[in-house]
């Protein structure tokens, strides 16, 4: 009777993971059509981990996607060391192998947890994606079930996925602004094609299809709302971050002459990095052993310091610590380490933060007479309308349907407002932010108007 009731165990175990590995199977083909459904390879199915990240771009979620991922992955590689452990458990004798499982099973459960919130998450977006009914969620919430409804929508022609991951990229390439700008002698040409990066199992496009000239003297407003791009565009423009890009400076190429070119463009973060107990003097004798070439004696080093102190009203100070300098004096410090170089090209990311409009003002003031001297001074602020009479032109950065940063305006400050038929540059923002944002939603218009503008 016991020998029966062991060999029944035995069977019953065997069938479990037969049909275990069977539901899993057809899990796997169903997820196969799902994702040719919606214009994947179908092959990505077969793939631990990426297979998870596939499933949530279907469903819009590649954020979610990205922690269901890599919690599967994390799993994986915590079941191997188990298993590894249990193998030398009985030959070892260090006390530290059963807690290391303990750990190692803690891990588990809370890893869990988090794939089973992700999943929600994920088929959820699905559910919308497909536009079933809400209920289909519980066949997707248990392992045993998720098959289901991965091979009912998969092979049943009655259910098609609202959008397409690939449509996105074709509605988007056809907004495209081809072609590219003339060159100009004295400013800045800017042909990016794109600027990519490879993340989870994909090539994203951060930046893509932006064309412009900036001439000598111009003093210009960056705007776009969060994950637009216009830190990677700097980025892109002074060279730190290398795009599919032509960029030239005054007929240098910011590329090909980069060691050149280097001292002709001053980029002031958003952060300000000075030692506090230095002086003022001292931190800008540092800044121009640094910025300045290296056939530059120390006597035109201190006359250059000299020179840019009275420019920017800190000779008064010139003694005093970094430290006890007031918010204006550490920004107004801030950007003379970089003019220290006589830069053509001045770049500043919000260079008004944390002052007061008062304080803000003479900021701007003082780079508006920068730009008048010839140089190109380009800025980005979040509260632009309190000096916007400042500026001469705006580039307006719009995220678009492919979370790709696009040109949605370059021109002048009179003719944006135009443009968007906005009056205050906030105004403008807020068009071109996505809806989920607070915004009105309407980059992929934008884009759309700009590029048949310059092409019509």
């Amino acid at each position: 009777m016991k020998n029966a009731l062991s060999i029944l165990c035995i069977l019953l175990f065997e069938s479990s993971q037969a049909t275990s590995i069977a539901l899993k199977i057809l899990y796997l083909i169903g997820l196969w059509r799902l994702l040719e459904k919606s214009g994947l390879k179908g092959w990505w199915a077969l793939i631990p981990g990426a297979r998870d990240y596939q499933l949530a771009r279907c469903a819009g979620r590649a954020a979610e996607g990205r922690v269901f991922s890599l919690a599967g992955v994390a799993s994986i590689l915590l079941n191997l060391i188990m298993f590894f452990v249990e193998l030398q458990q009985d030959y070892a004798t260090s006390s530290g192998i059963p807690s290391l499982l303990l750990i190692a099973m803690i891990a588990l459960i809370m890893l869990a947890i988090v794939r089973f919130i992700y999943t929600i998450r994920i088929w959820s977006g699905m559910i919308d994606v497909y536009g079933v009914k809400k209920r289909w969620i519980w066949l997707c919430m248990l392992e045993y079930t998720m098959w289901i409804p991965a091979v009912v929508w998969g092979f049943h022609k009655h259910f098609q996925p609202g959008w397409q991951v690939e449509d996105i990229r074709a509605e988007m390439a056809r907004l495209a602004s081809s072609g590219s700008t003339a060159v100009i002698g004295d400013g800045l040409t800017v042909n990016l094609n794109d600027r990519t990066v490879t993340e989870f199992f994909q090539k994203k496009t951060l930046l893509r299809d932006i064309h412009m000239s900036i001439p000598q003297g111009h003093m210009v407003l960056l705007l776009g709302g969060s994950g637009a791009g216009k830190t990677t565009y700097l980025n892109a423009i002074n060279g730190y971050e290398k795009a599919h890009a032509e960029v030239m400076l005054n007929g240098s190429n910011m590329y090909t002459q980069y060691k050149k070119m280097q001292y002709e463009v001053g980029f002031v973060p958003q952060s300000e990095m000075m030692r506090g107990k230095d002086t003022v003097l001292n931190t800008l004798l540092d800044a121009a052993k640094l910025r300045l070439p290296k056939g530059v004696t120390a006597k035109q080093r201190r006359e250059r310091v000299n020179e840019v102190m009275d420019i920017f009203g800190l000779k008064p100070v010139r003694s005093n610590l970094v430290e006890k300098l007031s918010g204006g004096q550490k920004k107004r410090l801030s950007i003379s380490m970089e003019f220290i170089s006589n830069p053509s090209l001045f770049i500043l990311d919000e260079p008004d933060s944390g002052l007061d409009g008062v304080m803000a003002r003479e900021l701007f003031e003082q780079l508006r007479k920068i730009a008048d001297t010839g140089k190109i001074v380009i800025v980005i602020t979040h509260t632009p309308d309190r000096v916007i009479d400042l500026f001469d032109d705006v580039i307006v950065l719009a995220k678009d349907s492919a979370r790709t940063g696009r040109l949605a305006f370059y021109g002048s400050i009179d003719e944006a407002r135009k443009f968007f038929k906005r009056e205050r540059m906030e105004q403008i923002v807020k068009s071109v932010n996505r809806k989920e944002e607070g915004g009105d939603g309407l980059a992929d218009d934008f884009v759309m108007k700009y590029a048949e503008v310059q092409h019509g």
